[in-house]
């Protein structure tokens, strides 16, 4: 069964349509989708006297961590956001200290989540939606997660790694590594993302998406492309497109 989706903000056919049936499983990116990042921007401030160059420094990990995977390479998410650092250091004459980075590895731990998230998982969860996460970061086998640490994660019933298949996101193994892990097709999850390169891994992988529009994020124009099947401006929005449609 394939559906004609919209999109909130226009109202126009969205060009994305479904592969299969009904999606069985939501598939939830977690680092800026669910877990604000910008609540690091006074640690950038501090050491760079810019927390902007808190957006400089996440491009680059989103950079490299996707150079290393297609050169055949490995290393984990937090040692490459480590040695990013001082690579962007470098770039702007200054110098990042280890105690500065220990600092920001320990903050990447205990991000807040964005304050929509909650509402619009409660909302998923109550429709009766299964739910898990897949996210670049690594477990963290000496303490809570990200999520555990921001309260989320009695929401999903599990919690998937592109460190398990060491490749990152958008490789296919990442999203397929999901698939397997729950023996069910690609075609029957959901991938929820704030980034386009995540979406379009993601669908690419089978999989259909949609693309919560987080600040500085909009879908990518570009038609010979995967579009992302639903478009929302954050997650209650998102959950309401998803219950209107399978819940209805």
């Amino acid at each position: 069964m394939n559906h004609n989706l919209t999109t909130p903000a226009t109202g126009e056919p969205a060009d994305g349509e479904w592969i299969g049936g009904e999606p069985s499983v939501l598939v939830f990116d977690v680092n800026e989708t669910l877990i604000d990042f910008e609540s690091m921007d006074p640690l950038f401030e501090k050491i760079f006297g810019d927390g902007r160059v808190m957006r400089e420094w996440l491009g680059h990990l989103f950079m490299y961590s996707m150079t290393i995977t297609l050169s055949g390479l490995w290393e984990s998410y937090f040692t490459l956001g480590q040695g990013l650092l001082k690579m962007v250091g470098d770039i702007h004459g200054v110098e990042v200290t280890d105690a500065d980075i220990e600092e920001i590895r320990q903050a990447m731990l205990t991000m807040p989540a964005h304050p929509d998230v909650e509402p619009g998982l409660s909302r998923l969860k109550d429709a009766g939606f299964r739910m898990v996460t897949l996210t670049n970061s690594p477990s963290n086998p000496h303490g809570p997660s990200p999520l555990e640490h921001a309260g989320l994660a009695h929401f999903f019933e599990r919690q998937f790694t592109a460190e398990t298949v060491r490749a990152y996101k958008p490789a296919p193994q990442a999203y397929h590594l999901v698939a397997q892990g729950l023996d069910v097709p690609p075609s029957t999850c959901f991938m929820v993302a704030a980034h386009v390169w995540d979406t379009v891994g993601a669908q690419s992988a089978g999989y259909t998406a949609g693309l919560i529009t987080r600040p500085g994020n909009a879908p990518l124009p570009v038609h010979s492309l995967p579009q992302p099947n639903l478009v929302a401006l954050d997650l209650p929005a998102l959950a309401t497109q998803f219950i209107q449609l399978w819940r209805s």
